[in-house]
């Protein structure tokens, strides 16, 4: 790792991004792409030291509260944060400024953190989102070979949900011919639901390669995956959105289950609920 000063933290839309480049290695990560524009190594993750001040600046000026987001480009909770305590921080601030925060990880380090969640969730709003691939805890460890597994995760999920914390699952991304079956999306699911995760994001059944992300990826299903580098060369060639064989078949089992156990499921409704920070006095509804 390596630290840098930031001009700024927050972009037009309210997310931030605390640390720059990742150690958990997953084997599809978008961020490697290289319309990113990353001037250093991946893994050479650059810490943003002054990314407290700047978020406590930028919120001071704010008329409005609104929800902060973070975790859509890096991980706010990889291994280096237990020393570097920027997320939590940044966590603070929100919670002293009476900001919402929604908040995506891979990481259970991010129960470090449970309560100032909890402060924030009283106090406005709180969405805890952790992603899920694969029940497949062997499998788990080659795709994203730096973080902890499904269980864990799944584990996560459960302790925030019960400690009065909204949470929402992604199921993402589901590779062809690695984890896109019914077996596993119906394991996910059920980790999900006994989670009671208030909403799950899929797009659709697939994953999404661009330049730089696609040949990290390519040579990863060289090393571990005998034959396969050929089927998604032959299937997907150079296509952004690689969607599984089994998709049309697999989001019906998604959509469906999600409709009977009440869970919400469409992008837009999840989304629309991510954004949207409670009126003055509004009581958040757990359910």
């Amino acid at each position: 790792m390596h630290t840098v000063q930031a001009r700024g933290i927050l972009s037009a839309e309210k997310c931030m991004n605390v640390y720059r480049g990742c150690t958990h290695g997953c084997i599809y990560c978008d961020s490697r792409s290289v319309c990113y524009g990353m001037d250093h190594p991946f893994e050479d993750v650059a810490v943003k030291e002054n990314a407290p001040e700047l978020l406590d600046r930028a919120l001071h000026g704010k008329k409005r509260r609104c929800m902060i987001h973070t975790g859509a480009m890096c991980d706010p909770y990889l291994p280096l944060e237990a020393q570097c305590r920027l997320t939590r921080r940044c966590n603070e601030i929100i919670a002293r400024r009476g900001f919402g925060l929604s908040i995506q990880t891979k990481s259970d380090g991010i129960l470090e953190d449970l309560d100032l969640l909890q402060r924030i969730a009283r106090q406005s709003k709180c969405v805890a989102q952790m992603t899920l691939t694969t029940c497949d805890e062997k499998l788990c460890k080659i795709l994203e070979p730096g973080v902890c597994g499904t269980r864990r995760r799944a584990r996560a999920l459960k302790q925030m949900t019960q400690a009065g914390i909204e949470t929402v699952a992604w199921i993402s991304p589901i590779l062809p011919f690695l984890n896109d079956t019914e077996e596993n999306l119906r394991g996910l699911l059920e980790f999900c639901f006994d989670a009671g995760v208030k909403g799950i994001l899929c797009w659709n059944m697939g994953v999404t390669l661009r330049e730089g992300s696609r040949e990290y990826f390519y040579q990863a299903l060289y090393r571990h995956f005998p034959g396969l580098k050929r089927e998604y060369a032959r299937q997907y060639g150079l296509a952004y959105e690689c969607v599984s064989p089994q998709s049309p078949r697999l989001m019906e089992i998604f959509h469906g289950e999600c409709e009977k156990r009440g869970v919400m499921h469409h992008v837009d409704e999840i989304f629309r609920y991510l954004h949207e920070f409670p009126a003055a006095g509004e009581q958040l509804s757990f359910f």
